[in-house]
């Protein structure tokens, strides 16, 4: 009963967006919509809590660089099998790195792990956070630079809203305003805007899947993906345990190694051939992903 209170929901918020693009229910600017709202609104505001109310501490910032060096890796590791198998495709390296927290992994780590505080699975995101919007779109970009890269970081809303949670945690102004009960205002408005965020998420997620997935071609992309995952987990898992001293949260990492690429990929593809391709790799991908959440589930 409690594996169906942690998975039904997932399953059939995703049910609900397939209906609406099979029914019509939803149009794509519709969709999209929805996904602005998610991402430029109610993100922010879960990013905001989760770092505002983080402990800190100068051994933490270990945990943001050791994923940031893990993402650098898999991207390393992308290259060289892409490379080494004679797998086609510009992007197709870049599908072993990232991890699509954002419109992903907040909203089922708050369904998995409702109990556990958000703030130690938005410590494990901010070092992919930050190779995301430096590394990987430098090199996704092919001619861009750090300076197009800070500029597109500025215009992040995400961005913006774990540089203002980081200043009132870090600084310890969040628990200043705690005696005086400003900080229950700061949560009771962020918990409020934050609230639709798993659904608008996995509604669009299940808009965006597709019933006819290339599983065979498909294929190699996913088992380079789910390969490098599983093994550089076991990695950081060993190193947390005997050099960083079991810093980081097991459950924020499990659920961040099962996440897909980031979603923002075919954005940078050249030809339509190579942007639907990596567009059902990224579907094939969440489903795995969703799989792999249910059977998360079933375990912990």
């Amino acid at each position: 009963m409690i594996l169906l209170q942690k998975i039904l929901p997932v399953f059939l918020v995703l049910f609900l967006g397939v209906l609406c693009r099979k029914k019509n229910l939803l149009t794509r600017e519709g969709v999209n919509a929805l996904k602005k709202v998610a991402v430029d609104i109610a993100l922010p505001a879960v990013m905001f809590s989760a770092f505002a109310t983080a402990e800190y501490s100068v051994k933490s910032i270990c945990v943001p660089l050791t994923m940031f060096t893990v993402c650098c890796i898999a991207l390393f590791l992308g290259f060289f099998i892409c490379r080494r198998f004679s797998i086609p495709g510009r992007l197709s390296p870049f599908l072993a790195a990232g991890f699509e927290a954002g419109m992903l992994g907040y909203a089922l780590f708050v369904i998995l792990f409702p109990d556990e505080s958000l703030s130690s699975f938005a410590l494990v995101d901010l070092g992919q956070v930050l190779f995301v919007f430096t590394v990987y779109k430098i090199l996704l970009a092919g001619k861009g630079s750090l300076k197009t890269a800070v500029k597109d970081a500025c215009m992040s809303p995400t961005i913006w809203a774990i540089g203002l949670g980081l200043a009132v945690g870090a600084t310890g102004l969040y628990q200043a305003l705690v005696p005086s009960g400003i900080s229950k205002v700061l949560d009771s408005v962020t918990d409020f805007v934050s609230a639709p965020t798993s659904v608008l998420i996995l509604l669009s997620i299940g808009y965006d899947l597709s019933a006819k997935l290339q599983w065979r071609k498909m294929a190699s992309l996913i088992a380079m993906r789910v390969g490098i995952s599983g093994v550089l987990l076991g990695i950081v898992m060993l190193f947390d345990r005997f050099v960083l001293g079991s810093m980081m949260s097991t459950t924020a990492l499990l659920m961040m190694f099962v996440l897909p690429p980031p979603y923002v990929l075919p954005v940078f593809a050249d030809v339509e051939e190579e942007r639907s391709d990596v567009s059902s790799a990224l579907s094939s991908l969440t489903l795995v992903s969703i799989v792999l959440f249910a059977v998360l589930a079933a375990i912990l």
